[in-house]
């Protein structure tokens, strides 16, 4: 990872935040993104090499925007070699309860930000002949539970195009890797939307008793060295993705008695 540029969004928190550490302990320049400024200069004092942190403002449901942001990014090191999708944002409420405009945002920022950013970093790795692509995902992009019906829409979403681009792009120098983690002990749960679009405010217990967020990033960056596709982190929810495959009436049986918040 030394010199190699990776812009991380959804860098002021969470998973995004550790990732941060993680590439900058490796030698990475890095560019750091978030809606707040002042959270992303907090990260940025807390790296052990701040000179090579560069903090770009972004907001994921500015959609028009990115290209511009991109642009921005650029002109700060001239090439991006990793971008690291880690911006979004949760939900706790049942799917009757959730009005359409929150469900709504929860697409716009998690399957829209990330795909129109995406476009609009491709072209360059495309030139580069070389670059990779993360997209934070979730357990929930490969089944669903209780109160995160639009949050599993979204990150399901993420699955079927990042499958299908990879397929297009068929370029073995471009990588396209989807991380799917279980309960990470982050903020998200805080944040998470409900039902009329408010934060959640509380911390979910499965969530606070999860894996800390610097050993799931250490688990992506190794997936990314190894040049997976698809990789899952967590603890015994993670075996949820190969009953879902293998045995699926058994496991809408679990699903349904599973403690998901």
């Amino acid at each position: 990872m030394n010199n190699k540029v990776v812009w991380v969004t959804g860098a002021s928190s969470g998973i995004g935040e550790a990732l941060v550490y993680a590439f900058n302990q490796r030698g990475a320049k890095l560019i750091i993104s978030a809606r707040n400024r002042d959270e992303l200069f907090r990260v940025k004092q807390n790296c052990k090499n701040q000179i090579d942190v560069h903090v770009l403002s972004i907001d994921l449901e500015d959609h028009n925007s990115l290209a511009q942001k991109t642009a921005e990014a650029l002109r700060i090191y001239n090439r991006i070699d990793i971008l690291v999708n880690s911006g979004g944002i949760s939900q706790r409420a049942l799917a009757l309860d959730t009005s359409l405009e929150t469900e709504k945002r929860l697409m716009d920022v998690n399957f829209w930000g990330t795909v129109i950013l995406s476009k609009a970093v491709l072209p360059v790795m495309l030139q580069q002949n070389s670059g990779s692509i993360i997209c934070i995902s979730s357990l929930v992009g490969k089944f669903g539970t209780r109160y995160r019906s639009a949050y599993a829409a979204s990150k399901h979403a993420l699955h079927g195009y990042f499958d299908s681009l990879r397929i297009e792009i068929d370029n073995p120098n471009i990588h396209i890797m989807l991380a799917c983690p279980g309960f990470i002990k982050t903020k998200v749960t805080l944040n998470a939307l409900t039902a009329n679009g408010t934060p959640q405010g509380t911390m979910d217990s499965a969530q606070a008793n999860g894996m800390e967020p610097s050993v799931c990033a250490e688990k992506i960056i190794a997936a990314l060295q190894a040049k997976k596709e698809e990789v899952y982190i967590g603890g015994k929810e993670v075996k949820g993705v190969l009953l879902k495959r293998l045995f699926p009436a058994y496991f809408n049986k679990m699903i349904k008695k599973a403690k998901v918040t």
